[in-house]
């Protein structure tokens, strides 16, 4: 399976043909990620996590795309099609299996990590693929019962602090990791993080190495 990282929290995974996009927000390049795709999963509602119109005017254009996502996303999306959505967007809850264009796909979780009390709290759903990769969202929920092969690693975030960063890596302990949820720091920032998360998670048997947008591995 190759994954193919974009900027912020969006990646594209291939597989035989196949093309699945988890959540081409506003800060990614939505039109390059969503390129032949013929699925998306989106964990949550946040604009940085998934680009509205851009999902709209793809699943417009491609009556064969299909979307999953949580219930108030799914909802929007499906208002705003012109026609029966109900076979092509689909509502995504926690601990729930799907097989979604030729992928294995596993839910986790269920709502957003908290930013502050007086923010409200947003479902949000994590994606464990083929029993492989795992993109938490903005989440560091732990999947159970299953060992993660690849993480993908919320490195920075309003509602997140670089231990708690640390102890999801090490709760993982994920062979692979990459980071994603980057668009907010620097460079001085960026690399400050992932020395720690390199470092640390090392400990616990992770390979963490940076992604850059556009760049691509096979897991």
């Amino acid at each position: 399976m190759k994954l193919t990282k974009f900027t912020h929290s969006c990646v594209r995974l291939e597989k035989e043909g196949a093309v699945l996009v988890i959540d081409p927000g506003s800060f990614s390049e939505v039109e390059t990620a969503l390129a032949g795709a013929h699925a998306l999963l989106i964990t949550h509602q946040h604009p940085d996590h998934i680009d509205e119109d851009r999902v709209v005017a793809a699943l417009q254009d491609d009556p064969s795309l299909v979307v999953y996502a949580p219930e108030v996303v799914a909802g929007v999306l499906a208002e705003r099609l012109d026609e029966d959505a109900s076979g092509r967007v689909h509502t995504a809850a926690p601990e729930q299996r799907y097989s979604v264009a030729g992928f294995e796909v596993q839910t986790f979780g269920g709502q957003h990590a908290m930013i502050h009390p007086q923010i409200p709290v947003v479902a949000n759903i994590g994606y464990v693929i083929d029993g492989n990769l795992y993109h938490p969202g903005d989440s560091f929920i732990v999947p159970h019962g299953i060992d993660i092969t690849t993480l993908l690693v919320p490195v920075h975030a309003p509602w997140s602090k670089i231990a708690e960063v640390i102890d999801f890596v090490t709760s993982v302990r994920a062979p692979r990791a990459h980071q994603i949820h980057d668009a907010l720091l620097n460079d001085t920032g960026l690399q400050m993080v992932e020395g720690h998360v390199a470092r640390l998670g090392g400990l616990y048997g992770t390979d963490f190495r940076h992604l850059a947008p556009g760049d691509s591995v096979t897991i």
